[in-house]
Order: C-alpha cells, then structure tokens, then sequence
C-alpha cells in the first residue's frame, strides 16, 4: 500500500524505520512546522521532519490541514502518530481507506494527549498500545489491534513510552493488513472511558502531604 505519516514526535521513529524497509511504499511525512529551538531560537525542523529529509522521504509541513486533501488523493492510508493537530473529517476521508491512529493506551482507557503519563499518575500497572481508526472524536474510532504490556513498579513515564514505541512496527504491520483486507474495526466500549488531557505545571507540583505511593507515581 501507499502509506503516509502523520507525527512529530521521536515515538514515531520505530514505525518509520519499520515502514521505510517494508513491502509498503513510504510516499509521504507530514509533520509540524518548524519551530523555534535553542538559545538563538533559530527555527528547527522535529526529530520526525528530520528523519524525513535523512532519508529522501517527501515531507510536508502544511500550516492548515486543508492544504492536505490535495496531497493525499493517491494515498491509501495514513498512519498519525503523535502528529498533535486535529484533522478535519474532509481531510481524513481522502486516502483511500482513510486515517489510522498509533495510541498509547489501551482505549477506551486514557483517550487524550498524555495516557503515558496519566496512567502512571492513575498508579496503573497495565497498559498498552492501540491502533485505531481515527474520526470526528478524541479518540473514539474503532479498534483495528491493540497489544498490553505491564508497566514495572519503578518505570517512568519516558521509559515507558519508549517501550510502547518500540510496538509500534509490530501492531502497525497488523493493522495495515487489516486494513488492506477491507476488514471492519471493532466499535470501542462503552464503559471504561478516561481521559488524558496534558499534565499542567500545577499538577508537577508535589504535595508532600499525601501517600508516598502517590508522590512516586507523580515524580515517575
């Protein structure tokens, strides 16, 4: 198949490297625009733009997601992973067999921009990946593959993250051939459903007054 991917994020380096020596075609990275970095705040392209460029993939980096329909109409799928921008229905019907969504969770549980870092917080001991189709909502499409893994007791949120990502070429490539066999996701539950909304500079903030459990599941 002819597969985009939509991210900006280090996380999506496995996938990437899996995808580019794959029986897939890796015609297209779309990624954030660059942005200032560093103390002269020179503008620098994400980690994501960069692999791009390092291995002659096209990159865009389109400062409205309607500048996408047109990029996209020989596209089969799209592949978003951590991209960080919410994509208009007009934009996800484009590819042939639309967008999929690499989270890490196992939704419904933790749908948002942080399920690493909230199921730490929440004191979980499982969690894991899910590849999904994306649609109108936060995280609600239906469910192409998900895989659990434990979290260990002493594991911080980067380290947990990095393990996730690293199953990423694994559910992907399934996924991918449930897609290309026209196979119909499976409607998340009803019950179950967090959410992980980004972690604020006032949760950082330790509270030396509650339980040492929760102090180590905030400092992790």
């Amino acid at each position: 198949m002819r597969v985009a991917v939509a991210a900006t994020p280090s996380v999506a380096l496995p996938t990437l490297d899996w995808l580019h020596t794959s029986e897939h075609e890796l015609s297209l990275v779309i990624t954030r625009p660059d942005r200032p970095a560093g103390r002269g705040r020179t503008l620098r392209g994400s980690v994501v733009a960069q692999w791009a460029q390092a291995h002659e993939v096209v990159v865009l980096k389109p400062e409205s997601s309607e500048a996408l329909v047109q990029k996209l109409l020989n596209v089969d799928v799209v592949i978003t992973i951590g991209y960080g921008v919410i994509l208009p229905i007009a934009v996800l019907s484009t590819p042939k067999f639309g967008f999929i969504n690499l989270h890490f969770s196992l939704l419904p549980s933790w749908r948002g921009a942080a399920p690493v870092q909230r199921a730490i917080l929440h004191g979980d001991t499982t969690s894991g990946v899910t590849v999904f189709a994306l649609d109108a909502g936060m995280d609600t499409g239906p469910i192409y593959v998900s895989q659990q893994m434990m979290i260990e007791p002493d594991e911080n949120a980067a380290h947990l993250l990095e393990r996730m990502a690293a199953l990423g070429p694994t559910v992907v490539a399934k996924a991918l051939d449930l897609v290309s066999q026209e196979f119909a996701p499976v409607p998340q539950r009803a019950e179950g459903v967090s959410y992980a909304p980004k972690i604020t500079k006032d949760e950082a903030k330790i509270n030396w007054g509650v339980s040492a459990t929760s102090i180590d599941c905030q400092v992790r």
